[in-house]
């Protein structure tokens, strides 16, 4: 099991961490994620653009690196 940490920007709110929580979770591949307002670090097999493009298609505005 591989851990991936991503970087946020542009997160305001609770609920765009529940939304990017719950987008991450429902991949694939991810076995945890533990998900703050500036970031995440994901467990399991999914590759890093997955991660990247599953928080992207919420159209939050949210700024992942």
């Amino acid at each position: 099991m591989a851990q991936q940490s991503l970087t946020f920007q542009q997160v305001k709110t609770v609920e765009q961490v529940n939304k990017i929580t719950t987008a991450l979770m429902m991949l694939e591949g991810v076995d945890s994620a533990e998900v703050g307002r500036h970031g995440a670090d994901v467990d399991g097999r999914a590759t890093r653009q997955t991660l990247i493009n599953a928080i992207e298609k919420l159209k939050l505005g949210v700024k992942v690196s």
